[in-house]
């Protein structure tokens, strides 16, 4: 029986060693280079190739062409809008002054790896003891620069014992060292500190411009897409250029060489935009029964209730801006045929009446994170404001120019 037993076990070795060897790669075969995601490959390396912060790039060349750079800058913004990326570009500017610096020490300073050139997380060396070592650098001469550079990255996560120990360090620094403090949460950074920095505040990207680096970036890929997927990938960014290139290397790892909004669709779990079209089309006819069928499609596909309300909101946006500002203003976020059919669409409606219904969908939406039936609530307001014109949603003060005033009268929006 063992004697049995040990030549099954050897057969079966023997059968799994070309399977296991079948999978590795080949000897000769070169090893497969990793891949580096969008926002990386595509992060702004100069002045010029900032997207969306053009006012602060040109402060910050200008002060270097006039030698007015300060000791200390504090960038303030919310996530993705260029922070981390302005501080690099302004540190090789600083220091890669001429073309041979710019090839060594300059993508050095751009991948994070230069001696003097220091990135401090500010989340995981957030104690005294860290501010001290810090403070004990800075007094070493830069090896191979003019300066030597500190960029705090989440600075606001220092302790309150480090913040003072900077404080002198940033009040009177030795005159080879500049600090660059990035935070998202600047009212979390000391007073004392901040009156020490020049600040520069970072807005969010507006999503014209997100949509324009997006089709730059998918151009320079290969990369075919519908321009109603872009403008929906901008969208959904919220002003950060980081996130918009993150969903992009999502939609573009399912896809197979082109972005649709099927495709978009079926990625990030976004409903159909005809579906919402069409609930806010029964919206404006004033049908409730063919309202409430699309909502109830809209619901059945997967998308939640909180979702669904976000998305018909944004939709009676849509038209509330294309009724008031016309197809071809800045505010309407959508691709050409889709403003043609905003426009078509916000003909049912008049401005007041969409402002109401936002109101609505944000009333609902707040009220229904609370409530045990959320789509009893759901359903009122698909009802409600199919039948906005039985309502009387919004009151005026009548007045006579020749008397007191009169009663307040409502009427239907």
């Amino acid at each position: 029986m063992a004697s049995t037993a040990r030549r099954k076990k050897d057969a079966d070795t023997a059968t799994a060693e070309p399977m296991a060897e079948s999978l590795l790669p080949a000897a000769d075969e070169p090893a497969p280079r990793p891949y580096t995601v969008l926002a990386r490959r595509y992060r702004s390396r100069t002045f010029d190739e900032v997207v969306g912060q053009e006012a602060i790039a040109r402060t910050l060349k200008n002060a270097i062409a006039q030698g007015r750079t300060a000791h200390a800058y504090l960038f303030c913004g919310t996530r993705g809008v260029g922070k981390t990326s302005m501080a690099r570009i302004f540190a090789r500017a600083l220091n890669a002054r001429s073309q041979s610096q710019a090839e060594a020490i300059g993508d050095a300073i751009m991948r994070g790896e230069d001696i003097d050139v220091v990135e401090i997380d500010g989340a995981s060396n957030r104690g005294i003891d860290d501010a001290r070592d810090l403070i004990a650098g800075a007094g070493i001469a830069p090896a191979r620069s003019p300066w030597k550079i500190y960029i705090i990255d989440e600075v606001h996560m220092l302790t309150t014992p480090a913040f003072n120990a900077l404080l002198k360090t940033m009040e009177e620094p030795p005159a080879h060292v500049k600090f660059i403090l990035c935070t998202t949460e600047p009212h979390k950074v000391p007073a004392t500190i901040q009156s020490r920095c020049q600040r520069f505040d970072f807005r969010n990207i507006a999503t014209a411009r997100i949509a324009g680096h997006l089709r730059d970036v998918l151009a320079r890929e290969s990369i075919a897409a519908e321009d109603a997927a872009v403008m929906q990938v901008a969208r959904l960014a919220n002003g950060s250029m980081r996130d918009a290139l993150s969903l992009l290397d999502r939609v573009m790892a399912a896809g197979d060489g082109r972005i649709t909004a099927q495709l978009l669709s079926e990625v990030l779990g976004i409903p159909d935009g005809t579906a919402v079209a069409a609930l806010a089309a029964a919206v404006g006819a004033g049908d409730a029964q063919a309202a409430l069928r699309h909502a109830a499609d809209l619901l059945e596909g997967g998308t939640s209730i909180e979702q669904a309300l976000e998305l018909l909101a944004e939709r009676f946006r849509a038209l509330m801006v294309a009724s008031v500002c016309g197809a071809e203003s800045e505010l309407l976020e959508l691709a050409d045929e889709a403003r043609a059919e905003a426009v078509r669409d916000a003909r049912a409606f008049d401005a007041a009446t969409l402002a109401h219904l936002i109101a609505v969908c944000d009333a609902v939406l707040r009220a229904s994170k609370q409530s045990g039936a959320p789509r009893t609530l759901f359903d009122a307001a698909i009802v409600r404001m199919a039948l906005a014109a039985r309502f009387a949603p919004t009151a005026e003060l009548g007045t006579d120019p020749g008397g007191p005033p009169a009663k307040k009268a409502l009427r239907p929006a």
